[in-house]
């Protein structure tokens, strides 16, 4: 990443570091989001338990999220082992997100015949400082191009960004999931549920909703349904439910559909 933070993180924070020195009793680190700053991790904060060779841990040159402990004096202590699975897999998403929208930024600059330092300057500090982040801002781009004259981004900028960021990042998308519980006591009820199930997707198709449905265990079929927004997904759900049950049951089969919370 070309862009750094000046200054120093605060207590508690996740951040990036790349392992810079290993010694028997401490690791030293560099701060990769943070413009010429180094921390300490002890040994006793690499991992829980007795270490017997910290270098089974981390080694020059490795990548590591860690939590900032402590700051005194503008030496930082950090710890390793305080960094849990989930944490760490947020953080290294959000630093790709990152690396992701300075790639956005290479691309504008080299279309406008200017370099990076100078789109920061002009705008990019601005977004991190007042969003938190550039990715962000692109994001809600994504969901409505509108947004992005809300952004105090110079004029020369906002057509060709508005082309990158729409090539560059695929819409969020939301899905939701339901159980469908498909019953013909007919001679050819397999042909019946068969029919329905079929009849799901082309009604699904000609509606334009995204969807996939797939056999679990019978009478019970998997529905999933893909949509830009959750209005979108909820509506999507209930109908495509309702005309395959109604479907079924005008062919004298029965049904229910339940959604899945989770």
């Amino acid at each position: 990443m070309y862009y750094k933070k000046k200054g120093l993180p605060e207590e508690r924070d996740i951040i990036l570091c790349t392992v810079k020195k290993v010694l028997p009793h401490c690791v030293f680190v560099t701060l990769d989001e943070y413009e010429g700053q180094e921390g300490m991790i002890h040994i006793s904060e690499v991992s829980p338990g007795r270490i017997r060779n910290i270098r089974d841990f981390v080694k020059e040159g490795k990548k590591i999220v860690c939590l900032i402990l402590r700051i005194k004096q503008n030496q930082v202590d950090l710890s390793l082992r305080r960094v849990s699975t989930s944490m760490r897999r947020a953080k290294n998403e959000t630093y790709k997100q990152e690396q992701k929208a300075e790639k956005i930024l290479e691309i504008l600059a080299s279309k406008v015949g200017a370099d990076l330092e100078t789109l920061y300057k002009d705008f990019g500090e601005q977004l991190i400082s007042e969003h938190g982040s550039i990715y962000k801002v692109f994001e809600l781009v994504v969901e409505d191009r509108n947004r992005l004259q809300d952004f105090k981004i110079p004029k020369k900028y906002l057509t060709p960004l508005l082309e990158i960021i729409e090539e560059r990042i695929l819409p969020p998308e939301v899905s939701l999931h339901g159980t469908f519980t498909l019953q013909s006591e007919s001679p050819d009820g397999v042909e019946v549920i068969r029919s329905t199930l079929l009849h799901a997707k082309e009604y699904a198709k000609e509606k334009n909703y995204r969807i996939s449905i797939y056999y679990l265990s019978a009478p019970k079929y998997a529905l999933e349904v893909k949509a830009s927004d959750y209005k979108s997904a909820e509506k999507g759900l209930a109908e495509i439910s309702e005309e395959t049950v109604s479907f079924l049951r005008k062919y004298g089969g029965d049904g229910t559909f339940r959604r899945n919370e989770k």
